[in-house]
């Protein structure tokens, strides 16, 4: 397993993350530890959470899967473990978080650290992260901006300034960004410079064989900030494991559990591409997961590949990609696929 090195931070995670949003939802308890167990007896050192896990969000379920990982956290060398998280924002209108008021505000931002550190049974968050932003931006499939969407929003000084004390006070040690655009990267450092206020060394963003988009404008603000990728839906919801080729009704996946839930791989030419990429796979021995899992961890910007699984074999199988390399061949033939159907998925 190869770690890297968060921005200027001292966390080296594994290059590739356990995702959890199906812990409380789709897996128990028991699988979840199962899980948990498994992927740091392979170097796994790297866990991603959420406050309002787990998938699809639910007040009746939501903080189980940080509880789930808090009962196992409790078993470990907490110091071997970098946990990350996240606290939700405005955009999702969850009416059952906080009384809906979801602004990334002082006291917002206190109560949800406070939680989630009560929840996974530590005295502090390695990796603390936005889910997505305070201001209005194109979510979840939408590709176009529009000034008409835009809300009140709390200035970026002020949310720094809250994360500022939170980290003061020990409870978290780095902030990160989620599903954010190179504007709003830019500003965050821009304004964390200017004012002496605690750098970003992180986004996680969606990045798969089917939504590149992190290609161009991140992919330069990547380099010139020194905050890198945690690839979150490296199968594109397990679209890229090929499962739905000739199928989409397979019992217990999300696709089936949650209709709905993946609308954004069900758009034009999605699954044109899908099949194309499991033919590379096939014609180079390798699975279609292999394949889409190897791909992200391949890109010069990607510092982890956060893959999730509702049952063991799965688990093993992605993990197993860290042992693929794919040759100049393979890329040439993915990029060949990519130009034919550029980000049907985005």
């Amino acid at each position: 397993m190869k770690y890297n090195q968060l921005g200027a931070s001292d966390l080296k995670v594994s290059e590739i993350c356990l995702g959890t949003m199906t812990y409380g939802n789709q897996n128990t308890i028991e699988d979840a530890h199962q899980q948990l167990d498994y992927a740091i007896n392979q170097g796994i050192n790297f866990l991603d959470a959420a406050e309002m896990y787990p998938v699809p969000p639910r007040g009746e379920t939501q903080g189980k899967t940080e509880t789930y990982i808090g009962e196992w956290l409790q078993k470990q060398q907490r110091d071997q473990i970098i946990v990350a998280t996240k606290i939700s924002g405005p955009g999702r209108h969850f009416s059952w978080l906080r009384g809906g008021n979801n602004k990334i505000n002082y006291d917002n931002i206190s109560q949800a650290v406070n939680d989630s550190l009560q929840r996974l049974q530590t005295d502090y968050i390695d990796l603390y992260q936005i889910h997505w932003p305070d201001r209005y931006v194109p979510t979840f499939g939408q590709t176009i901006y529009n000034p008409e969407f835009e809300r009140e929003t709390v200035p970026i000084a002020e949310q720094l300034t809250a994360f500022a004390d939170i980290i003061q006070a020990g409870k978290i040690r780095y902030l990160g960004l989620s599903n954010e655009t190179p504007w709003g990267v830019s500003e965050f450092i821009r304004i964390a410079n200017q004012l002496g206020l605690p750098q970003v060394v992180s986004i996680q963003n969606a990045y798969n064989l089917l939504n590149r988009n992190f290609d161009t404008g991140l992919a330069e603000v990547s380099r010139y900030t020194d905050v890198g990728l945690l690839a979150y839906s490296p199968l594109a919801f397990g679209f890229l494991s090929g499962k739905y080729i000739e199928n989409q009704a397979i019992e217990n996946t999300r696709i089936s559990l949650f209709p709905g839930f993946g609308q954004r791989y069900l758009k034009p030419n999605v699954q044109e591409a899908i099949i194309a990429y499991v033919e590379i796979a096939k014609k180079h021995n390798l699975t279609p997961s292999q394949l889409a899992i190897s791909f992200v961890k391949s890109r010069w910007f990607v510092k982890s590949t956060i893959i999730g699984a509702t049952n063991l074999q799965q688990l093993q199988e992605n993990i197993d990609s860290v042992n693929v390399v794919l040759d100049k061949q393979v890329l040439e033939e993915i990029d060949a696929i990519h130009t034919r159907y550029p980000n049907p998925a985005p």
